[in-house]
């Protein structure tokens, strides 16, 4: 990592502790190489609803998948990844917990640029562990690879089309999510 990369984060009430863990830690160890813009919470509330904040983080790397790069936390990272992956141009890997090769893999085969962590099943150094797999393993770039993402991105998808009544674009608490589902076929 050689120039100033934004990292988006977000969570729900089971990865509020480490999503503020990891800002803290981001800062410090990377210091100006990267800004971290973090998507909610912005304090813990008991039973809130991860697609609120991840979405807000997911449309931000969808936005730049090539500057941006997102980090969701959640109690097992599975839903945030649901929801990801739902944006055009996002690529969440799940992770939680053991063997750090993952990571390495999907960021050298699938060029993954989010990184879904499931909090209940990770120290706080394991998850450290893991941004930093994240953010410092670079796409392989083979032929193959990109062929493969090119073909995910052809794929038609279901688009969560937010109004703007429904969230707060200064980055405060967004409202609850009101999402319409679209079936759009993808342009070739």
């Amino acid at each position: 990592m050689h120039y100033q990369m934004k990292i988006a984060i977000a969570s729900d009430h089971a990865g509020f502790e480490l999503k503020e863990h990891l800002k803290t830690y981001l800062k410090k160890k990377y210091g100006e190489k990267i800004r971290v813009v973090d998507f909610g919470p912005k304090a813990y509330v008991e039973g809130d609803d991860y697609p609120d904040y991840i979405s807000l983080a997911a449309l931000e790397v969808s936005k730049d998948p090539a500057h941006v790069r997102g980090i969701v936390i959640g109690g097992s990272g599975q839903g945030e990844a649901m929801v990801a992956n739902r944006y055009r141009n996002v690529r969440a890997l799940v992770y939680y917990g053991n063997d750090l090769k993952i990571i390495r893999v999907a960021r050298e085969h699938n060029d993954a640029n989010v990184i879904s962590l499931g909090a209940r099943y990770m120290t706080l150094k394991e998850a450290e562990k893991a941004v930093d797999a994240c953010l410092n393993e670079p796409f392989g770039g083979e032929e193959r690879h990109v062929r493969r993402i090119k073909k995910i991105e052809c794929l038609p998808f279901t688009q969560i089309h937010q109004t703007s009544a429904s969230v707060d674009h200064t980055h405060k608490e967004p409202k609850k999510l009101r999402a319409e589902f679209h079936y759009h076929k993808s342009a070739k």
